[in-house]
């Protein structure tokens, strides 16, 4: 199956079935999204697909077939989001943070400029066992006002 991977087109030789985030870990290397449940509660496997953010330890490596998908990896080093994550050092154990920040990323995508209760809403399914949740939040405000 064919897919654009981080802007480069590649063809995988997988299981229709296999999660994406395995097909994304185990076959093209690419562990910067991690697993953490296998049952799209905690949100450490969230990629963009098309744009949107899901998680990819639940979707199938077949129903990404033609799509983009965007990887932590891909996302560009001076993204506004990953820069307010480093000013407002909101990373402690730094698992969850890939899928934080690419669940940021596609907020901001949608919606420049969230209130609280929509940064609450939509990251509320990526969790964090350090609780940065404050710093987070934050950091989501800063990197609104850095694209506006």
């Amino acid at each position: 199956m064919r897919m654009t991977i981080n802007g480069a087109e590649v063809e995988l030789d997988v299981e229709p079935d296999m999660p994406l985030l395995w097909a994304l870990r185990d076959e093209l290397g690419l562990t910067g999204t991690k697993y953490g449940c296998g049952i799209a509660q905690c949100g450490a496997c969230t990629v963009h697909l098309d744009g949107l953010a899901v998680r990819s330890c639940q979707v199938r490596a077949s129903e990404a077939e033609g799509a983009e998908v965007t990887t932590i990896e891909g996302l560009p080093r001076d993204h506004p989001v990953v820069d307010a994550w480093i000013e407002e050092q909101v990373a402690q154990c730094g698992y969850c943070q890939s899928g934080q920040i690419m669940q940021a990323a596609s907020l901001l995508a949608g919606n420049p400029a969230p209130s609280d209760a929509e940064i609450d809403a939509v990251m509320g399914g990526n969790l964090c066992r350090c609780a940065t949740y404050p710093r987070i939040r934050a950091a989501i405000r800063r990197a609104a006002q850095e694209t506006a």
